[in-house]
């Protein structure tokens, strides 16, 4: 993309982000040509079921069948839409402690998932228990700082994946978070943890500049932020010091955001960062709009369940 508009939304107010001293004041949403929705989700944990109406946090939200219903809906009003999600997909309901991990990734196949990444609780039953899941799951999974060399994951996880939508080029790639001290080693065996800082580096670089992508979103599993240990690497940190990313779709801190950050990058370009929260409750919505010479606004949201 030679300039990109985001454009925030909240109920108040929109927030304009214009690059390189641009005005794209003509663009707007009704005069793009083309339209590109991503739909995600993070930390689902195995609910299967809506919070009980007396639950005292989220009565009546969430559930996989009410999330189904509102993908499907989306995708009938935008075909051009894509469903990822940020890993967590285990853990968290006897749902998962009975199936192993087998009803998510039906239920996520059902949805017509597109993709994800893995989380530090998707290796709960090993990365064995894992691998054994994947036939059941009708999507891919990328991480590009996992090597599972050696494992039974071996040759079933790719660093990135391109799509094409609507002639739009949509490169996706995944980032993990260190799994020493956050899981037991007998767990994920001889998976080896790269640095997702330099492996963001890389993959932006190869999707933006090699795969000339129009698109570049990373599917995180670092967490948000971390207040009290801020040179922890983060989404924040991952937009702020790398270059050609336009979003980061994160997960793990089960970070509620009700619309997306906008960081700048190491070029002072403009990167959307999202996070809806966990276990299913909210859908992150991010409408990517372009015009003929591939100029693109956005505008995001977080949808309750």
């Amino acid at each position: 993309m030679k300039r990109r508009d985001f454009i925030q939304q909240s109920l108040a107010a929109s927030t304009f982000v214009t690059l390189g001293g641009l005005s794209l004041q003509s663009f707007t949403a009704s005069s793009a040509k083309k339209h590109i929705t991503i739909l995600h989700t993070n930390d689902v944990h195995s609910h299967i079921d809506p919070f009980d109406a007396s639950h005292p946090r989220n009565p009546n939200q969430g559930g996989a069948a009410r999330r189904a219903t509102l993908i499907e809906s989306i995708r009938k009003e935008n075909p051009n839409t894509l469903v990822l999600d940020a890993g967590d997909i285990f853990q968290g309901t006897p749902y998962f402690n009975y199936y192993g991990g087998e009803l998510e990734f039906k239920l996520m196949s059902m949805m017509k998932y597109d993709l994800a990444t893995i989380g530090n609780h998707d290796f709960d039953n090993g990365v064995d228990g894992l691998a054994a899941q994947l036939p059941h799951a009708n999507f891919e999974f990328v991480s590009a700082n996992y090597d599972f060399t050696n494992t039974s994951m071996e040759g079933h996880v790719k660093p990135y994946k391109i799509f094409v939508k609507d002639g739009i080029k949509i490169g996706v790639f995944g980032l993990g978070i260190k799994l020493d001290g956050l899981v037991d080693k007998r767990m994920y065996k001889e998976t080896v943890y790269n640095d997702p800082m330099e492996s963001a580096q890389d993959m932006s670089r190869i999707l933006k500049e090699e795969e000339k992508c129009d698109l570049v979103i990373c599917l995180s599993h670092l967490g948000y932020h971390y207040s009290k240990h801020p040179e922890r690497i983060s989404d924040l940190i991952i937009a702020k010091e790398t270059q050609n990313i336009d979003l980061i779709i994160g997960g793990h801190t089960h970070t509620f955001l009700p619309k997306p950050t906008i960081e700048k990058n190491s070029k002072g370009e403009s990167v959307l960062v999202n996070q809806v929260g966990a276990y299913g409750i909210y859908l992150g919505r991010i409408d990517f709009y372009f015009d003929d010479e591939k100029n693109v606004i956005a505008n995001g949201k977080s949808i309750i369940v």
